[in-house]
This record gives structure tokens, sequence and C-alpha cells, in this order.
């Protein structure tokens, strides 16, 4: 592992964090988002992560492999004063539950100041290793 390894490693995690942050709040942001019945809802987003491998066999951080997306079909609301509503009465809504969100809102939150606090430390252990020296 490099000398500089731990900056790197921490801050692709803090990459993948911040995205993963980025889909929960669009997710929470559309939650009450209504379609017409002919239409798709939104469709929630999760982002996959992958490990990524140095040419040593090292390890090497992660990045974001891609994202899956939720069901386009959604739930059907009974909502006839709903100006998007059918001939029944139904509009559609996405199928996004928000205790769901909320908890992976806590999980890459303390993901993403976890590897916060790591850059922190390698800053404050590089930091002090320059000055070994001076004295």
């Amino acid at each position: 592992m490099g000398t500089f390894a731990a900056l790197g490693i921490a801050g692709s995690g803090m990459t993948v964090y911040r995205k993963w942050l980025d889909a929960v709040a669009d997710n929470m942001a559309n939650i009450n988002t209504a379609t017409s019945t002919s239409e798709d809802a939104f469709q929630a987003r999760y982002v996959v992560a992958a490990a990524n491998d140095n040419l040593g066999g090292e390890s090497g951080g992660v990045h974001v492999a891609g994202a899956v997306f939720g069901s386009a079909e959604g739930r059907l609301v009974y909502e006839p004063t709903n100006a998007l509503a059918d001939e029944d009465g139904y509009v559609r809504y996405p199928d996004i539950d928000a205790s769901s969100q909320m908890s992976q809102l806590i999980m890459a939150q303390r993901g993403y100041q976890a590897n916060a606090a790591v850059v922190d430390r390698a800053r404050d252990m590089y930091s002090t290793a320059l000055t070994i020296g001076k004295s």
C-alpha cells in the first residue's frame, strides 16, 4: 500500500456514499410524485457499489458500479379529485417506502462521516510525520 493510499481509499468511499445520499434524496423528493395511470411511476434509484482492484491485488477503494431502479408500476391510489386521475379516479404513485429510505439515508450519512474521519486522521498523521525531522 502506498504512502497516501488511505486518502485515496477513503476518498473513493466518500464519493460512493455521496452518490448514495444523492439517490436517497432524489427518491425522497419524488415520493409523492403522482402520474396518470397510463404513465410509468417514478422509479426509485439504488446505487450499486463495487470494490476496485489494483494490479498488485491490493484493495484500491470502491466505485459506483451502476444503479438499480425500482418498479415503474408503482402503486395505484384512489384520488378522484386529482387532475391526473383516470376515469375510475386512480393515479399512480411511486412504490417508495419512506422508512426504508430514511434508514438508507442514515447508513449513507454515517458511512460518509466515517470515511471523512479517516481522511482527517490520515492528514493529521502525514502532517505530524513531516514535522518529525524539523526539531
